[in-house]
Parts: structure tokens; sequence; C-alpha cells
């Protein structure tokens, strides 16, 4: 037999990794941070538990990598939905109505990811948050920024802020007040985006497939 080409190598460790990463969300949403272990990922992704360590140098870089690609499939898929839109400040609520429904939709998942935040670690720089990144950075350029460099860490800013206050324990703030802040900031109507309640939802904003 033929030894497989540096292609096909190169695939089946990208699919090996987003196993990992896919096992990591489903596994921290159900049983949270410290009730999942390595072991319980590599098995979940019918992996071998050595490569978990080959791609991650631990548990909560490996988490923040999954969030953060949970993250941005949400995003590009909002953002892309039909009916297509080149209007950037449709664009700008899709993209914080994605954003806010992770924080209302799998709570447990980003309250782990802002704690992971706060570690000393900081922010896991990763081929998934660069994604994210880049689409955050597009949506301020089509909303007709003319300092992305300047206006894409304050998005950033606001969403991770919005974020946080829709999880803190024991005063979490309700999730359409949020929305109406960051709206009212960035002048978009009410009826962009996704719109909280049943005409929203018939809008179709949904959390990609695992």
């Amino acid at each position: 037999m033929s030894p497989r080409s540096a292609s096909v190598n190169e695939e089946l460790r990208r699919r090996s990794r987003e196993r990992l990463l896919q096992a990591a969300v489903e596994l921290v949403g159900e049983r949270g941070f410290d009730a999942t272990t390595l072991g319980d990922i590599a098995d979940r992704a019918g992996s071998a538990r050595g490569l978990v360590s080959y791609y991650f140098p631990g548990k909560r870089q490996l988490v923040q990598s999954a969030v953060h690609r949970l993250m941005h499939r949400t995003l590009e898929e909002a953002l892309e939905r039909e009916p297509r839109t080149e209007d950037g400040r449709e664009r700008m609520a899709r993209a914080i109505d994605a954003v806010l429904g992770l924080a209302r939709d799998r709570p447990v998942l980003m309250r782990q990811h802002m704690a992971g935040i706060l570690q000393a670690e900081g922010f896991v720089q990763c081929p998934e948050q660069r994604r994210l990144a880049e689409l955050l950075r597009e949506t301020c350029q089509r909303y007709g920024s003319r300092d992305v460099d300047a206006d894409y860490p304050m998005l950033r800013a606001l969403l991770m802020g919005a974020v946080f206050a829709a999880l803190v324990p024991g005063v979490p703030m309700q999730v359409p007040v949020l929305r109406a802040e960051l709206f009212k900031r960035y002048r978009l109507a009410w009826e962009m985006g996704v719109p909280p309640g049943p005409a929203g939802a018939r809008r179709g904003a949904r959390a990609p497939a695992d």
C-alpha cells in the first residue's frame, strides 16, 4: 500500500482536531468545565488520548478554542443565512443577535468561556479565534467603519461585556435589554437581525448543527 499523501494526512489531522473541539463543546455544555476531563473529551471524539496533548497544551486552551469555533460558526451562519444581504447595518444586527443568542442558549459553556478568559492565560490565540476576529472585523467594515483597528476592539469589548452581564450569577441582565443598548449604540432598528419573541424566532436564527 502506498503511503498517504501530505494533503491526505493534513485532512485527517484537521478532522481529528475538529472532533476534539466538538466533543469539548458538547461535554462542557452538558457537565461543566470541572466535571469534564481530557480523557472524556478524547473518548467522546473517538480519538486516542495522546492526540489531545498533541493539538492542545491543556484543557483550558482546548475549551477556549472549542468555544471560539462555536462562536465563529454561529456568527458565520447568521451573517450568511437567507435572505443574504450586503447591508452593513443588518449584518451588524445579525452579529449582535448571534453572540447574545449564545449567551442565552449556551449559558454553561459561555460562562466557562468568560471565566477562562479572566484566568492568567487570557485570550487563547488559535485558528478559531482568528476566524472569529476576521468575521467581526469584516462586520465593522461592512457597517461603514472608518477606523476598523479602533472599532473592532470596541465591538468585541461591547459583545464580551454583554455576554458577561447576561451570565453573571445572581444578577443577570435580560438579553432583550442588552440587545436594546447595543442596537441603540449602533443605531440599528429593533426589527433588524432576529428580534426577541415569536416573530424573531420565525426569522430563523439558530446555532449551527453540531
